[in-house]
């Protein structure tokens, strides 16, 4: 990728992807030497157009036009032309938009940031933040604007949202030669990186086929989204429960296991630390009156944390599990918590995805199989 904000922005911080993808995996492996010495699996990402979430802030110039803008490594807002960070939909649309929003004041007026959602399908949701009161003025001009462009629209501004048209997108994309459906909310998680994301649920799904009798064993997810792990899984386990604590997930969990034809996921909206209260039946919860715990047979556990990684009793709780799988987005959490995983289990696979070229950041995978 040759961009031209190379060293002025804060966002990238290495232009020749190869460089930094060596260094990563470099500091990868001293990292986690002391707890892995086998083969780590490694996915390279594209070199550009790969985020299919992206945001932009907002710049105006000293003749009042608006320009897409990015932070400095100082933290200072910048223009920008282009970008070729984003899914190259996102990127052909850029140009025309900020033109379009140029030239109509309704659209123009105090506009602060602009988001963009895309699918792999190339469903495009565009997010117009605003340092004001928007209304119908607003739907008239974006319903035009939607129109001409093909995509939707949402405005936002302080404890106000307006919906144009719609607030999800539909994708649809093969893992393993499987093809899944999934519905995506605005105000929802969904991997920045689909091209990554498909790769990462290849991994987990081919580790899944290593564990003997998998289809015969049951699956706990915590963490789990609107389900872009739990549904693929749950086609190799006998059923899984999966747990997630923000509400608009929970729904759209519901409705991407319908989309699928997944018949043997349950849910309930609780936090890792309510689940283990209720697993050990220390409390009793009303989200779970319909399911009864006590049926499956768990034996093994699916994590995607937050950057801050495990708690110290849901650590506690994954170690009663025979196998692990542990996907994580921050390398230093990873490491603290298997420092104590590794007392009762060992690291059977480590998979180093690079979802975010040329940023220090990078996920990981591991599974981890119980000694016996």
């Amino acid at each position: 990728m040759n961009c031209e904000y190379f060293g002025i922005c804060g966002s990238c911080v290495d232009n020749n992807y190869q460089q930094q993808i060596n260094k990563k995996i470099s500091k990868i492996k001293n990292r986690f030497e002391g707890f892995y010495k086998d083969k780590f699996d490694i996915f390279t990402s594209s070199e550009k157009n790969y985020r299919f979430r992206i945001e932009f802030r907002i710049f105006k110039d000293a003749n009042g036009n608006l320009n897409y803008a990015m932070f400095d490594k100082n933290k200072k807002l910048f223009p920008i032309k282009s970008c070729e960070l984003p899914f190259k939909p996102i990127a052909d649309l850029m140009e025309e938009l900020i033109v379009e929003l140029n030239s109509n004041f309704e659209l123009k007026n105090k506009l602060f940031a602009i988001e963009f959602l895309s699918t792999l399908t190339q469903q495009i949701l565009v997010t117009l933040i605003y340092h004001r009161k928007i209304d119908e003025n607003f739907d008239e001009v974006a319903r035009k604007l939607e129109n001409k462009f093909g995509i939707f629209i949402i405005g936002r501004s302080r404890k106000n949202k307006r919906v144009i048209s719609k607030s999800t997108l539909e994708n649809s994309f093969k893992v393993l030669n499987r093809e899944f459906k999934f519905i995506y909310e605005e105000n929802s998680f969904s991997q920045p990186n689909q091209f990554m994301n498909i790769k990462m649920l290849e991994w987990s799904l081919n580790q899944v086929e290593k564990i003997p009798h998998q289809n015969q064993i049951d699956l706990l997810e915590l963490y789990c989204g609107i389900g872009n792990f739990t549904i693929p899984l749950a086609t190799k386990f006998k059923k899984v429960f999966a747990t997630e604590i923000s509400k608009n997930s929970i729904k759209l969990l519901e409705k991407n296991c319908e989309l699928n034809n997944i018949e043997n996921v349950e849910f309930a909206r609780l936090s890792s630390e309510e689940f283990v209260q209720a697993f050990d039946e220390v409390r009793d919860f009303f989200r779970l009156k319909n399911i009864n715990l006590k049926t499956y047979n768990f034996q093994i556990v699916f994590v995607d944390p937050p950057r801050a990684g495990l708690d110290e009793k849901t650590i506690k709780l994954v170690q009663r599990f025979k196998y692990i799988i542990y996907i994580s987005c921050n390398p230093e959490t990873l490491a603290r918590d298997l420092e104590v995983l590794t007392k009762t289990h060992h690291v059977k696979r480590f998979a180093i995805f690079d979802q975010f070229p040329y940023t220090k950041h990078i996920e990981t995978g591991v599974i981890l199989w119980k000694f016996n």
